[in-house]
């Protein structure tokens, strides 16, 4: 989907989502849920590209898939926290928008930690005894 489909998508909604939120608030969040997770499955096929595109790259550069693996799905925890804290934060629960947020930031901390072993254990074979 083109991108002027998506802002024009965006901004109707949002239309809608302020005409009906005086008279159904219910309503307003789930069409501005609805049409988030629209967008996002309008996206899918370009995120495949770009996945396919790194995957190519890291097997001509002859480098470990596992690691691979773990930024995209490091960056998928990243794009999934943001789009369930903007959620909350719509829905006026800033708290729970935090809270959402940090459990993404220890999420990716976790997932890099073998990454961060191996940077690690990288650099310590290069210093001389």
């Amino acid at each position: 989907m083109d991108i002027i489909q998506i802002v024009g998508l965006g901004l109707i909604a949002t239309f809608l989502a302020l005409v009906i939120k005086e008279q159904k608030p219910l309503f307003a969040f789930m069409l501005t849920v609805f049409v988030g997770i629209l967008i996002f499955l309008f996206l899918i096929d370009e995120i495949a590209k770009i996945i396919n595109m790194l995957q190519g790259i890291a097997e001509q550069a002859n480098m470990n898939m596992m690691y691979l693996q773990t930024i995209l799905k490091i960056i998928g925890i990243a794009y999934i926290a943001e789009f369930g804290a903007q959620i909350a934060k719509d829905a006026g629960q800033a708290a729970i928008a935090s809270k959402i947020e940090l459990a993404g930031k220890i999420l990716i901390l976790v997932m890099a930690i073998p990454i961060l072993t191996a940077v690690i254990e990288m650099v310590l074979a290069l210093l001389p005894s």
